[in-house]
């Protein structure tokens, strides 16, 4: 296995491994907090998230990974400027957190947010070493550390919820899992030489940075803005629907997109450098990115009732219609977690956010418009936005890449055709469920089958390249396995 394939490896078992917490952790939660209660820690993270991305990417981990050669007074400045940013974001919080819970008239927001902006002492550390194991490839380092930060959010979200924390039992837990994982990679890194004050280069960091971080604060904020908008215009038991909403459709995002996420910008910078081809690479990712996407999208849409009563309870079926609606426009983002790192690797974080500021704003107008007609009409607006943030984003990687729409539908083309005979398995499964033939349990494992042997047949007969890496996979996990294997001597 080269490089990058061993790096998505321990990528992919950093993200399963938090995949499984993940799940746990919601369906235990799912049945102790109420969705309105959800709602409030939605808000808390929604608000703390967007004003930490105002300033984050100022001295992020994103600089230290495209700077092609990396100098220790690089690093020096880079932990500089994000220690200064992080402690001026936690004051402004702690300083806000009134103004904020009178904004959205819920006093219980006050407490959150100031447990909260603690997590920002913590970031300069584990933000800047992360980056460099990122650069380095060191994923298995970072996934031994990012599993024990999820253990500890995981235990002690449940430990507070089931002692009557309410809300503030995942606030709680954010913060134990940001202690736990600052302290695990400062334990692995070991080299705090790096981590001593020092400016003597901030100009080029401060320059990337002001792209960097526009594009952070107008994404970040795009993303959460639908729980913003529904806290202040309907109630927080809505904004609770639509959080869970989300979480059910980005399941993908979390099996695949984040394990590729921390690999796919050092391994473009890498391929760049080397005078690779990046529109060739771009258009196999995609080709493989949305072979595995749709399919998956198409099946929670599907079956996402059984889904929702076995993982959240029947509590929670009112988001039935919100999840199918985010499941189709989210099949216009399969090559999201390119865009950025491409724009990045061709050396014009600018045109990111150009992108940005042409399609995200009119969004959020949008979105904000149907805010006063409830959370499905949030939901039924991505059907909208999602299609047309794509379409902007590959406009300008296709101007520094030259391809046109020919090669995307080329690209795409397979990957459609699997995913219709997909949704052909599924659906007929669909049908007995709907029909009562078939209890949820029973319907979800033999829908699952279904759609496990369509999409397979749907590979095979259109001879689609992810066939191919997917036997690649299975080859060298085969000729690892006996090195993971402990010796006789050993034993």
């Amino acid at each position: 296995m080269n490089s990058v394939q061993r790096s998505i490896l321990f990528s992919a078992a950093d993200r399963y491994g938090s995949l499984a917490l993940f799940f746990v952790a919601t369906a235990v939660l799912s049945r102790l907090l109420s969705p309105a209660e959800f709602g409030i820690y939605a808000v808390v993270n929604a608000v703390t998230t967007v004003i930490g991305a105002s300033f984050q990417e100022f001295g992020g981990g994103n600089y230290l990974i495209q700077k092609r050669e990396l100098s220790t007074e690089n690093v020096r400045a880079a932990f500089t400027i994000t220690l200064g940013i992080s402690l001026a974001i936690a004051l402004l919080l702690f300083v806000l957190a009134g103004a904020l819970s009178d904004l959205f008239a819920e006093a219980n927001l006050k407490r959150g947010i100031e447990i909260s902006a603690l997590n920002f002492l913590l970031i300069p550390f584990s933000g800047t070493i992360s980056a460099l194991l990122r650069r380095d490839m060191k994923f298995g380092t970072l996934a031994i550390c990012n599993f024990a930060a999820g253990v500890a959010v995981a235990l002690v979200s449940i430990g507070l919820a089931l002692v009557g924390f309410s809300y503030m039992a995942p606030v709680w837990g954010g913060l134990a899992g940001s202690v736990i994982l600052a302290l695990a990679l400062l334990a692995g890194h070991r080299d705090f030489d790096a981590l001593r004050p020092s400016l003597v280069e901030y100009r080029e960091i401060v320059g990337f940075g002001l792209y960097s971080s526009g594009v952070s604060i107008i994404n970040v904020f795009y993303n959460l803005a639908p729980q913003l908008f529904l806290a202040r215009i309907l109630d927080f038991a809505s904004v609770g629907l639509y959080s869970r909403a989300i979480n059910l459709t980005q399941v993908f995002d979390r099996l695949v997109t984040q394990v590729l996420n921390p690999v796919v910008m050092p391994a473009l910078v890498a391929k760049r450098q080397a005078g690779e081809d990046l529109k060739t690479v771009y258009l196999k990712s995609i080709e493989l990115l949305s072979a595995a996407q749709w399919p998956f999208l198409i099946f929670v849409a599907i079956m996402a009732r059984p889904i929702i009563a076995i993982w959240l309870g029947q509590t929670w079926l009112e988001i039935v219609p919100l999840v199918r609606l985010l499941c189709i426009a989210n099949m216009a983002l399969f090559a999201a977690c390119l865009s950025y790192p491409v724009l990045v690797a061709v050396g014009s974080v600018r045109d990111a956010l150009i992108s940005s500021f042409i399609s995200l704003p009119p969004s959020l107008l949008l979105i904000l418009g149907a805010s006063f007609f409830g959370v499905q009409a949030v939901a039924a607006s991505a059907l909208l936005t999602l299609p047309f943030q794509a379409a902007v984003a590959v406009y300008f990687i296709g101007r520094h890449l030259s391809f046109g729409l020919k090669d995307l539908a080329r690209a795409l083309m397979k990957s459609g055709l699997v995913t219709a005979a997909t949704a052909f398995g599924v659906a007929c499964c669909a049908v007995l469920t709907e029909a009562g033939m078939l209890p949820s349990l029973a319907s979800l494992v033999l829908a699952l089958c279904a759609a496990a042997v369509c999409w397979w047949l749907g590979l095979l007969l259109t001879g689609h390249p992810l066939l191919h890496q997917l036997h690649l996979a299975a080859a060298g996990l085969i000729r690892i396995a006996p090195k993971l294997r402990p010796s006789r001597s050993a034993l």
